[in-house]
């Protein structure tokens, strides 16, 4: 699947460690960035904490190797982090004291469009409002306005959307900024799909507009006619330019590093090429895990797992400890769609035709809301789209450190239908469509690819057991499967029916992103669960004999 074969230089590596003899309070199964996170959190409250990881690296989704060629770093999964800046949780942990160094591009993203034009998401609301006015005039007022009412919930949105559920304080500080007499509008704003959003917010009614709105909704599963898909896009807009889409130096793995540091200063253990295979289940509780190679480790408090949901419940515990109910729910459970990924390594920057997106270390790439619309029916109806939607990355314009003097890295995802099976020759043909695609926006860009390489759904879950058939998400993000259906209806908190247990990966709420609140959700749980039992067990020491 790739143009050239070279050694792959990889971060964030952990040697294994010795044998751990002693009982940790707590066993985080995984070393992505939400068990990292919740391994550092527990260590921070006193816990002594051990990460078991099945790779031979941290980060889980959040890596960085050398795919093409030596020198050229390109970001294996996930790239572009504005929930990460916009995250508490991760705020808390304060990565910058450990290695951590975020870089930015010029413009947060850009949209080009085949007319010359270019919406371009700044940090400068200007300059953002100005990009739009360019499509249709009025506009640009129309975004100011929208940007206004982020920043005035932003602060208790991000509290509620990113918290335990149900967000009881953070809900109340969310209605009383929204105000009782508006909380029904609001209620109403957020369902709307994207492009219903568009024709109400944006009076120019301009496709740039409906462009901004809808590219940074297609971040994930919700299709443009799907009810919230408006509010996704409105988030991830809004928190671009607020914080800008911002990228670690060095690549991806630099921030799966720092969160292995703060994780290990604070006590925590991690060791890598440990690859869980059961949680042991005692008299309705998990104890212990087992691993591959057959050591049991004991946890005195609490299990957190940063995998998928499926895999935590049918495979790590296993159904004989589970209620026939949730058993149920979990053959109901949707994956999001599947991801194909190219990686280039190119003699020079893309040559845009439009200046903006030269500036941007993020670039969405479709025609117009109609064609994203065929895009996500395509997908939706099992067929691969002839005319893809590309999230595009060119992380060197934000962080110049990714390759060599001169040259650029070139990234780039899009969703095509689970059932899609790619052959070499089927991956290497869907990989130069995407190379036509961005020809039509930047000619010349086939000229200065050296190499590339491929991913194909198949190759991201060889690669990463929780991207199960190239599912980035940890399951669908649609409504149906967010709150208190997050992974199946009644949960929507970490617990699980297994005492001592806390789901800790993305098919927990609030979902897919590097914002570590699934991990901080479940650490949480973890703390509150164990003060409570303890009380338990003070009270019935104290309790009289009868």
């Amino acid at each position: 699947m790739t143009k050239a074969d070279h050694p792959q230089a990889i971060t964030s590596q952990c040697a294994p460690a010795g044998e751990n003899r002693h009982m940790p309070d707590a066993v985080v199964i995984g070393a992505g960035h939400n068990g990292l996170v919740a391994a550092a959190m527990l260590a921070d409250a006193g816990w002594s904490v051990a990460v078991l990881e099945a790779s031979a690296m941290v980060g889980g989704a959040v890596r960085t190797e050398e795919l093409t060629l030596p020198g050229f770093h390109h970001d294996t999964f996930s790239a572009f982090y504005p929930f990460a800046a916009a995250s508490p949780a991760l705020a808390a942990l304060d990565l910058g004291a450990h290695g951590l160094t975020w870089r930015r591009s010029p413009l947060a993203l850009a949209h080009p469009t085949p007319d010359g034009r270019c919406v371009a998401l700044s940090t400068d609301v200007e300059e953002t409002a100005a990009s739009l006015d360019a499509y249709a005039p009025g506009d640009g007022d129309s975004w100011r306005r929208l940007y206004q009412r982020w920043q005035e919930l932003s602060a208790p949105l991000m509290a509620t959307f990113l918290g335990l559920f149900p967000p009881v304080r953070a809900g109340a500080r969310l209605a009383a900024a929204v105000g009782p007499s508006e909380w029904a509008r609001f209620a109403r704003f957020a369902l709307l799909p994207v492009r219903r959003m568009a024709e109400e917010e944006f009076a120019g009614g301009g496709e740039g507009g409906r462009l901004l709105l809808g590219g940074n909704a297609a971040h994930t599963d919700i299709g443009p006619e799907m009810a919230g898909s408006g509010l996704f896009g409105w988030i991830l807009a809004c928190a671009g330019q607020e914080h800008g889409f911002p990228v670690p130096e060095g690549g991806a793995g630099a921030l799966a590093a720092a969160l292995r540091r703060r994780a290990e200063a604070a006590g925590a253990t991690v060791t890598c090429n440990a690859r869980v295979t059961e949680v042991v289940v005692r008299k309705g509780r998990a104890v212990a895990i087992r691993t591959a190679d057959g050591t049991e480790v004991e946890a005195r408090r609490a299990v957190l797992a940063d995998v998928d949901g499926p895999t935590l419940f049918l495979d790590l515990v296993g159904p004989d400890h589970l209620p026939r109910r949730l058993l149920d729910d979990l053959h109901r459970f949707e994956w999001d769609m599947a991801t194909f990924k190219v990686d280039w390594a190119l003699d020079g920057p893309v040559p845009w035709t439009a200046a903006a997106a030269r500036r941007a270390a993020t670039v969405h790439v479709t025609d117009s809301l109609d064609e994203l619309s065929r895009y996500f029916t395509d997908v939706a109806t099992s067929t691969v789209p002839v005319r893809p939607f590309l999230l595009f990355g060119q992380q060197a314009v934000a962080d110049p450190t990714r390759c060599p003097p001169g040259a650029a890295t070139g990234w780039a995802y899009t969703h095509v239908p689970r059932r899609a099976r790619f052959g070499a020759a089927e991956a290497e043909a869907f990989a130069d469509l995407i190379e036509a695609r961005m020809e039509e926006l930047a000619p010349g860009f086939t000229s200065l690819v050296q190499a590339r390489h491929l991913l194909t759904p198949a190759a991201f879950e060889a690669a990463d057991s929780n991207l199960r058939g190239g599912a980035v998400g940890g399951g669908t993000q649609q409504l149906h499967q967010q709150l208190v259906f997050r992974p199946t209806p009644g949960l929507g908190r970490p617990g699980t029916p297994v005492a001592g247990l806390f789901l800790a990966g993305a098919s927990a709420h609030p979902g897919a992103g590097v914002h570590g609140a699934c991990g901080a959700n479940a650490a949480r749980a973890a703390l509150t669960s164990d003060r409570w039992r303890r009380l338990g067990q003070v009270g019935r020491r104290r309790r009289p004999a009868a």
